[in-house]
């Protein structure tokens, strides 16, 4: 048990972090301790009764189920193997710039997707 310990430990910091999150919170959804319906990202919910939460936990949620499992899996090995290189390699040493970028591709794909929905239901 202590390599896979060592193995975390091993990961980059910011990546490990994403990483662990991306564990957590669907296992906390799937084990029924925070009902999924507040991890998904509802516009509605979001700007009008004020739920500030669901951009965050949307970023981490993943519907883990019999059809979804094996996705999951992939999706965890692409997060794990491309953050850490991006954060070993091209932000080396600059940790501040690759929050950062994580910071705006994420408030990018949130309006976007919260612009989506509302010009949908006009």
């Amino acid at each position: 048990m202590s390599d896979l310990g060592e193995w975390f430990r091993s990961i980059p910091l910011i990546t490990r972090y994403w990483f662990a999150g991306s564990i957590a919170v669907p296992l906390f959804g799937k084990l029924g301790l925070i009902s999924p319906v507040y991890l998904f990202l509802w516009p509605d919910a979001f700007l009008n009764r004020f739920q500030i939460w669901r951009p965050i936990t949307a970023t981490f949620y993943f519907p883990v189920g019999p059809g979804t499992g094996f996705l999951y899996l992939v999706n965890l090995y692409f997060l794990y193997q491309y953050s850490s290189r991006l954060e070993t390699g091209t932000f080396d040493g600059r940790p501040a710039d690759y929050v950062f970028m994580l910071l705006f591709n994420w408030i990018c794909i949130v309006v976007s997707y919260i612009c989506h929905q509302h010009l949908k239901h006009i």
